[in-house]
């Protein structure tokens, strides 16, 4: 009976060995692990917010007139998109700054942690952003129509400021894609030429 020799694993190889210096730099980035916990927190505000709000929505479903309830359900869909941003935020930015969080093979890992990184990471939360920014502007538009009463609470200038800060959020998001792939179509020139 013979043993054939085992290949070496990853667990076995020896790490490289770094400077203190260059340990304390690396290890600083445990530093954002209360940030993330925060995050979480906020998370828990968001629920509580959605359930108080939903509830406004059931006892007074039969009060509200059907502009009112889709204000509410605006609403509700707002803080969702709040939390689905917090969620790639936490997820996504302790799997790339901070540590892995090993989920290959876990039947519940998101589609999009395969492939994040900075990049991606900066687009999707842009685009999340221009979601929520949306949602806050159609809810302004279902008001529009109360301007220049009492009922309102727009005045036309903060309408105006509304839409100008939707379209930065539009041309900023176009702008980080614009950057993010010259970057990517140089980095595959330099892969061909090197």
């Amino acid at each position: 009976m013979t043993s054939e020799p085992k290949a070496p694993s990853a667990l076995s190889a020896p790490r490289p060995q770094i400077g203190p210096f260059a340990q304390l730099i690396f290890g600083s980035r445990w530093l954002q692990v209360p940030l993330y916990v925060g995050l979480i927190i906020a998370q828990g505000v968001y629920v509580l917010l959605f359930l108080k709000e939903l509830w406004h929505l059931v006892v007074h479903s039969f009060d509200a007139s059907e502009q009112q309830i889709m204000l509410v359900v605006l609403g509700l869909i707002d803080v969702v998109m709040i939390s689905n941003l917090l969620v790639m935020v936490i997820v996504g930015g302790y799997e790339t700054f901070v540590s892995r969080l090993n989920l290959n093979g876990h039947p519940d890992e998101p589609e999009w942690l395969s492939h994040v990184n900075a990049s991606v990471l900066k687009i999707k939360l842009a685009m999340a952003i221009i979601g929520i920014s949306s949602i806050s502007l159609l809810r302004t538009f279902i008001e529009a129509g109360n301007l220049g009463t009492t009922r309102s609470n727009f005045t036309e200038s903060g309408v105006m400021w509304q839409v100008l800060i939707h379209l930065t959020f539009i041309i900023s998001a176009i702008g980080i894609a614009w950057v993010d792939r010259l970057s990517e179509s140089g980095h595959r020139k330099q892969a061909g030429h090197g």
